[in-house]
């Protein structure tokens, strides 16, 4: 087996439970001096990161090719490399397997192509390798991902790595969690290994926990309000003040706030991922401090708190945009006139989108349920915090299916005053007012890095690139806006111009 010189010395503190697989007689003809055995008929599973999996057949409109003894499962599900052989070492106990398979990466409308083959695991050096082919040249055992080695070897945690980053085309990539990692023996042919039954292992780290989702560690971390729950205890025991009459049961809304962040992972691709854009507020909305959340504002409608009803829109725009090349976007995005609706706890949440001059009107992308009921007046403000939001089928197809319907998007604040007298609370958390720019470009309000230039480099340069610095091919957060045409809605994604 050819040595690496890219091992890491990190030994395991237990055995590897493939050692079971050698069995006394394979132990009993294992000299001191030939301490490493023979190793087959292994299965690696591994997905790489599921988001990304997503991206290149979503946003990218790319595919998978598994050959070669490679496949992936359905509904672009984890890969698996077969015939796994190499080594077991009885004495530091550790395993270091070679396997089958092939697997092709490709986007003509991103304009990249890349090839994993010979994929390796090895728990000295705790990491996952494979030789990268990109543009007819060939990088032999690149580290993809360091691994959390267990003893069952199934659903190990894994960290891509930055040669992975490279490789993927985002820099965000780098020391983000991947898919896990299952390495088992499938063929067995002296005697039962344990890890062929992996679900009767009792492995003492809690691996699984490690399994990500970037759409939904993302959107849970994307909750803008440190005080939040604190609000919505508040809003769920007040009473009504002794200004709500039983003239405010019903009437119209004279003004209101709306504060919501789209999704966190969307900003942070479009001004610090591969988009390297920008996010601009006009029309009297405003962006939080570092990428924050919005706040829309003039709130107007309707309210019944006897139904436990109410309809508000808001006034204020958002726009998105990234994947400048010579002067034009990629994508362009405006979401304006948003509205929200609620009965009896649950709602929905719509808006007018604009996508690269085309605009759908009241496009209904998340479905809302607040955590009561109730619509209770105190000092004549009506006050909902945390209310989830559940990107419905439109939405969805919104997002050119990056987003699959019933992923969560960032939770909504509402707000609205029912007398000319009332006194609404601060305009969301770290809110900036006014209008400005999030990202690169001129302006600011909350800036952030941004602008256009390159984020490849390792694997000869970026491997999606399209033709120019501006890589676009990879998406470090999972979230993207893609071709999309249905229910009313188009977000498109201009194709980029080819040189005659």
């Amino acid at each position: 087996m050819p040595a690496r010189s890219h091992r890491r010395p990190l030994a395991l503190a237990a055995a590897v439970a493939t050692a079971a697989a050698l069995g006394a007689t394979a132990l009993a003809s294992t000299t001191a001096t030939a301490a490493e055995v023979p190793l087959t008929g292994y299965e690696l599973t591994w997905g790489i990161k599921q988001s990304y999996r997503t991206y290149v057949t979503g946003f990218a409109a790319g595919t998978f090719t598994a050959t070669d003894g490679a496949s992936q499962a359905a509904g672009n599900g984890a890969f698996t490399f077969t015939e796994g052989a190499g080594s077991y070492d009885s004495t530091a106990h550790t395993v270091d397997l070679g396997f089958k398979g092939s697997l092709k990466i490709e986007s003509q409308l991103h304009g990249f192509a890349i090839a994993l083959t010979d994929v390796r695991f090895d728990t000295t050096a705790a990491e996952i390798t494979a030789d990268v082919t990109k543009g007819g040249t060939t990088t032999d055992d690149v580290p993809l991902a360091d691994v959390t080695v267990t003893r069952a070897m199934t659903d190990m945690a894994t960290t891509l790595t930055k040669q992975a980053a490279d490789v993927f085309g985002s820099a965000s990539y780098a020391g983000a969690a991947g898919d896990p990692l299952t390495v088992v023996q499938k063929t067995v042919s002296q005697s039962p290994s344990p890890t062929a039954t992996p679900s009767g292992s009792p492995s003492a780290t809690p691996t699984t926990s490690a399994s990500p989702s970037p759409s939904t560690s993302a959107s849970a971390s994307a909750t803008p309000s440190a005080s939040a729950s604190a609000s919505a205890s508040a809003s769920e025991s007040a009473s009504p003040s002794a200004t709500a009459t039983e003239a405010l049961a019903g009437g119209d809304i004279v003004d209101g706030t709306l504060g919501w962040g789209v999704k966190q992972s969307f900003r942070s691709y479009v001004v610090d991922g591969v988009a390297k854009g920008k996010i601009t507020v006009s029309g009297g909305a405003s962006q939080a401090a570092d990428n924050g959340a919005f706040t829309f504002v003039e709130a107007t409608g309707e309210y019944d708190t006897d139904a436990d009803s109410l309809s508000a829109s808001f006034a204020g725009a958002v726009n998105f945009k990234g994947h400048e090349e010579n002067g034009e976007y990629g994508l362009g995005l405006t979401l304006t006139g948003l509205e929200v609706s609620l009965d009896g706890g649950s709602g929905a949440l719509t808006a007018d989108v604009t996508s690269l001059g085309k605009t759908s009107k009241d496009v209904q992308l998340a479905d809302l349920e607040a955590d009561t009921a109730d619509l209770t007046a105190k000092s004549d403000v009506i006050t909902l915090t945390d209310v989830t939001a559940t990107l419905t089928a439109a939405g969805a197809e919104a997002f050119g299916g990056f987003y699959p319907a019933g992923a969560e998007l960032d939770p909504i604040d509402v707000s609205v005053a029912l007398t000319d007298d009332a006194e609404l609370p601060g305009a969301g958390s770290g809110s900036t007012g006014g209008s400005g720019s999030t990202g690169g470009g001129s302006g600011t309000t909350g800036s952030t890095t941004g602008g256009t230039g390159s984020t490849t480099g390792g694997i000869s340069g970026g491997l999606a690139s399209t033709g120019s610095d501006v890589p676009v091919a990879a998406l470090g957060t999972a979230a993207a806006v893609t071709v999309a045409a249905g229910a009313g809605v188009v977000f498109a994604l201009r194709r980029r111009r080819t040189e005659a």
